[in-house]
Formats: C-alpha cells, structure tokens, sequence
C-alpha cells in the first residue's frame, strides 16, 4: 500500500458502540483515511465501514477471533506490533492496541481508556479476577502486556481523552498529559425512525438501557430495579452476558434486543421516557443520544456521566448501583417536571462539527511538523 498523508487505526471492528461510531465520525474528517484494524467482522458493526478501505491482521483469517476479540486476547498484542502503517500522521481510536500499531510517522491517539482489562481487571470482569474464568489468564498475562501497553504510549505524539476520568487515567497510567476532547453523538433526532415489532405491544414512555452486556455495566441491577415494579425495561445491547441475563428470568415487561438498525435506535430512543445508566463509564455518552430526543437519563454519579448529565436539568443522579437506588431515582424522574428544549440542547452541545473541527485542527498542527 502506498504512504498515506493520513491513516485512521481502531483496536477492532466486530461490534457495535460508542468508540466505533467516533471511528466514523474520524472518517467524515478524514474521508480519503485507510481504517487499520486488528479484526473486522462486517456483520458485527456499523455497515458504514463497508463503504470504507479496512486493512486487517492475519488474526482476521479466523472466523471465531472475528466474532469474538476476547478470544484473541493473547495474540492481540503481537498481531499489533505488526501492523506497521505507512504515513505521515495516523489518528488512532484507542482502549488497549491500536496506539501499539507502529508507523514511521506521527500518531494522535484519541484514548477511550487505558486497557480496562490491564488496570481496571476486577472491574472489567465484573467481581473478583481470581474467581472469574478469564481472571487467571488475564492476571499471569497482564505485567507483560502492562510494559507492551507502556512501550506502545512512548510512540504517540499526542494523547486526546475523551473525559476527565480518562484525561486523569492517561496521566497516572502513562504519565502524559492529554487534551480534553468529548467525543460527539451521531443521533439525529429528525431522521427516518423504523418502528420496532416487538415492542408494538409497548406504550411509550418505558425506560430504556442502551449498553454491551457485560458484567461492569450493571445492566442486571436495571432489570432488579424493575422487577418488582412492574415498569416496562427495554435493554438494547449484546455481550457475553446475555445468556447469563435471560437464564435469570426475565420478567415479562422486560425486553431485551440487539441487531437494530440506527433508524430502530431512534424509534426507541424516541420512545423513551427515561434512559437508565447504571455503570462506571468512561464518558456518557447514551445520555446525550437519549438527550437528542428530549429524553432525561437517571445515571451513576462516577466517572463520564459527570461530564455530560446536569443534574436536575438532563437527568439525576444515584450513588449506588443497587436495584433499590435505581428504582428510588427512576420513581423520581418519572415526576420530574423536565424541560425537553433544555435536554435536547444539552445534547447539541456535543454534535460532529466540534469534534470534526478540532481533530482536524489537531492533526493541521501535528502535519505542521512533519
């Protein structure tokens, strides 16, 4: 492949979520960008990628590491020290490999996290490493791929972050400072919406959760939340933790689907009368495409929901992530007297254009130098 004056690179493109849509928003910058990946599953993620050029690792041959990265934990870190990118600046998406691509030009990397699995292993696999299966893998693997992952951050020339708690993580992990940039959401709130056959039976105003199924997202204190109350639950998302969740007993008002198409995404979202956010994230970013649709959040109050929910204005807040605080501040937003112009304004505070303009901006400068 020819030198690119600009290349984009992505851990992996196999699922569905915020990072890979700030992947798209990265090729509307850059359109004429190669997209450099670990593993790509088209089915897997957004279709737009199919209109992109995607540059895989030999990983890429096997079908069962496509549809499952987790899989590929202990080849992930090699197969990234081989994809060598050729050009002048590459803009990097990264939670763990992709800002270990090397290339013999400039590279800004755009962190979404360092490595959860690395530094925030309990949390990533939802309780205890020791007691979880993935956790003694993880644990005798992780020094190593700890002084991989420091190596691979001595290559950027400058780091993004897409929230304070990222911003303060990169400094403490990597000892680097890094610019404060919100990544933006891409709901727009006056396309096409696609109703949703199984929720035709449902009234609107349920409350929804949008989220991975994993086990940090707490996704299961949601449906608790619900259980007793009775008030309809839609929970959109797939992860490993979904055969776990249905075998718990779902209640009848509780939904849960996976596989919508952005034009469904909006119908739910617009049909919405609360989205629910009950995990640690690294930036909230639900909130703002619920916001987009005048929609209020009720959300842990830690990590990326301080930086995009206002209290009393797009949503409210608890402090545990139990089944009782959850239903005590759901109860009270459903009274909650909300002004939906001053939602969705909130959410127009965090469209494209911004993060667009300053990514390119950032990249003018960093080419400045080559």
């Amino acid at each position: 492949m020819s030198r690119q004056p600009v290349a984009i690179a992505h851990d992996y493109l196999t699922q569905r979520g915020g990072a890979e849509r700030v992947v798209l928003t990265m090729r509307k910058a850059f359109p004429d960008a190669v997209v450099h990946t670990t593993l790509h599953d088209p089915d897997g993620t957004y279709p737009e990628f199919r209109d992109a050029t995607v540059v895989t690792s030999p990983l890429n041959r096997s079908g069962l590491l496509r549809r499952d990265h987790r899989a590929a934990l202990p080849f992930l870190a090699p197969a990234a020290s081989r994809m060598r990118i050729e050009a002048d600046l590459t803009v990097v998406s990264s939670s763990g490999w992709a800002h270990g691509f090397p290339t013999d030009g400039h590279k800004v990397v755009y962190c979404h996290n360092p490595a959860r699995w690395l530094y925030q292993t309990d949390e990533y696999l939802g309780g205890s490493a020791w007691r979880h299966p993935l956790g003694p893998p993880v644990l005798a693997m992780r020094p190593a791929l700890r002084r991989w992952d420091r190596r691979a951050a001595g290559t950027v020339d400058r780091f993004l972050a897409n929230s304070r708690l990222v911003q303060r993580r990169i400094a403490e992990t990597y000892d680097r400072d890094a610019e404060l940039l919100p990544p933006p959401h891409s709901m727009d709130a006056s396309a096409p919406r696609e109703p949703i056959a199984a929720l035709a039976d449902l009234d609107p105003g349920y409350a929804l959760v949008v989220s991975r199924l994993l086990p940090y997202k707490n996704v299961e204190v949601a449906i608790n939340a619900v259980r007793r109350s009775g008030r309809p639950l839609v929970v959109i998302g797939h992860g490993p933790d979904a055969a776990r969740l249905r075998a718990s007993g779902l209640p009848s008002h509780v939904r849960m689907l996976s596989g919508l198409s952005d034009a469904q995404m909006r119908w739910a979202y617009a049909h919405a009368g609360v989205l629910v956010a009950p995990s640690h994230e690294d930036f909230g970013l639900t909130p703002l495409e619920a916001a987009a649709f005048g929609v209020p959040t009720v959300a842990l109050r830690a990590g990326g929901y301080l930086d995009t929910v206002l209290e009393g204005t797009t949503g409210l807040f608890f402090d545990e992530p139990t089944a009782d605080s959850v239903a005590e501040v759901l109860r009270q937003a459903y009274l909650h007297a909300w002004d939906r112009g001053a939602i969705t304004a909130r959410a127009a505070e965090f469209g494209e254009d911004h993060f667009i303009g300053r990514l390119t901006a950032i990249a003018d400068e960093v080419l400045a130098r080559v």
